[in-house]
């Protein structure tokens, strides 16, 4: 039985989709005016787990993630740039699909921008003013009157009375009530805009989102999901006009990631702790940088620093180093007969126990090292029963995208000095046979100085980057 962690109700609950063997799932997705950084990396990755969690237990799971492509930002930024949106926005998407994919971040099934879903924005703003909901003011901007929704502040756990206090109200806006929030922005020159009813302008960032999960999913679907930073106003607001708008329900589940910490400080650009994926992937493997994000449970913040990613390398390392060696055998966990293996169905079970508890990653990580303990307790005597553990870890692995890559590839790590690395090894058990220990401990003092440790096995002399 699957539990999820409802962020509407604040509790676990029994996951049942709305359609059987079906889920519909939307998370918010990026603002493309600059480089995705590793908060991002962490909320969509943990929504990747989701899908492949969700996939390996039978389910079809429509994927769907928006990109917003039209945002203050994004028109500031292009400005800055002397650039299109439209350039601007091409720009950083394709980079970002390139970070995502480095770190095994599927791809959604359905990928809606907001510039391509203005007819619907539009549509549902009109739905909302026709219903009382929404009020286009004198300036031009369209507005949603939050005080006509009656459950605002369900998600949130926000009281409106208590929001109205010192809220400021800009000297341009033309709004009635201060949380009052724009459906729909007049053009200003210079900027995109599009034609509606109310005039040329552009849509809000809250309807945006509201708009494209209807048009992708229906009205009411299974799982909304996004940062912990979205829950408000930005989720709390979606709320309001979907349910407005629609006279029902919207997401069943509302699942909201935990946020990344430097050094034990909030990220931000104004504190100068704020990485880019790609200036992280230049010091530490894809793979790395995925397992230290995954170790974490996903509601939980995460402290990113130097320390935990090598931590991160380090357990990764003991992992391929019980798969390396091993032949690659289908896993038992798969087979045409089902389990049939009892250490393989036990180590399943307890995956599934552990997953199903609104996917726990720390005790999944916790077990494929207790499996990777088992293997090196009886690779050198049970070659078989090592082989059926290993296609067992790498299975269980696979569901979390870990531990697909050939572990004497990933161990050597990225080394252009190869045919120099392995002239010094043959160099020392020439040493070794010969029965000259000094030039082989000076051949080793050598290696290890540059990052390579040997470990002597079976007669083999095998080496890893350290």
């Amino acid at each position: 039985m699957l539990k999820i962690y409802n962020s509407l109700t604040k509790q676990k609950e029994e996951f049942i989709p709305m359609q059987p063997n079906k889920v519909s799932l939307y998370v918010c997705g990026v603002t493309v005016y600059d480089h995705c950084h590793i908060g991002h990396a962490r909320t969509y990755l943990a929504f990747d787990i989701v899908v492949r969690y969700l996939r390996s237990l039978g389910y079809a799971v429509t994927y769907v993630r928006n990109i917003t492509d039209i945002d203050d930002k994004i028109i500031k930024r292009a400005h800055e740039n002397n650039e299109s949106t439209d350039v601007l926005v091409s720009r950083y998407t394709e980079l970002m699909h390139a970070e995502f994919a480095s770190l095994g971040i599927l791809a959604p099934d359905i990928e809606p921008k907001a510039t391509q879903s203005i007819p619907e924005i539009v549509a549902m703003i009109a739905t909302l003013i026709e219903k009382g909901h929404a009020y286009p003011s004198a300036n031009g901007d369209v507005y949603y009157s939050v005080n006509g929704f009656n459950g605002y502040g369900k998600l949130s756990g926000q009281n409106i009375e208590q929001l109205q206090v010192g809220i400021r109200v800009d000297i341009n806006e033309a709004k009635r009530e201060p949380l009052d929030f724009v459906l729909w922005k007049a053009a200003k020159p210079g900027e995109p805009a599009w034609d509606s009813p109310w005039g040329k302008g552009r849509p809000g960032w809250h309807i945006e989102c509201s708009a494209m999960s209807k048009q992708c999913l229906g009205a009411e679907f299974d799982i909304h999901g996004g940062g912990s930073d979205l829950r408000f106003p930005h989720h709390e607001n979606e709320i309001a006009q979907s349910e407005a708008a629609n006279d029902g329900h919207f997401a069943h589940y509302w699942m909201h990631s935990g946020m990344v910490q430097v050094n034990s400080e909030k990220m931000s650009k104004s504190l100068g702790n704020f990485f880019v994926i790609s200036d992280v992937l230049k010091d530490y493997p894809a793979e790395v940088v995925r397992f230290f994000l995954l170790s974490g449970h996903y509601r939980s913040e995460i402290n990113y620093s130097d320390d935990n990613l090598l931590s991160a390398q380090s357990g990764l390392n003991r992992l391929y180093t019980a798969l390396r060696g091993l032949p690659v055998i289908p896993s038992p966990l798969v087979g045409e007969g089902g389990m049939h293996s009892m250490a393989g169905e036990g180590y399943q079970k307890r995956f599934t126990t552990a997953m199903n508890d609104d996917f726990n990653t720390p005790e999944a990580f916790a077990l494929l090292f207790e499996i990777a303990r088992e293997i090196n307790r009886v690779k050198d005597t049970d070659v078989s029963l090592a082989a059926e553990l290993g296609a067992s870890l790498r299975h269980l692995a696979s569901i979390l995208g870990l531990l697909q890559d050939d572990p004497d590839v990933f161990l050597k790590g990225d080394c252009d000095e190869v045919p120099e690395i392995e002239a010094l090894i043959a160099k020392r058990n020439k040493a070794r046979q010969d029965k000259d220990f000094k030039t082989a401990d000076e051949v080793r003092d050598q290696l290890l100085s540059q990052g390579i440790i040997v470990e002597d096995k079976a007669g083999v002399t095998i080496w890893r980057k350290n």
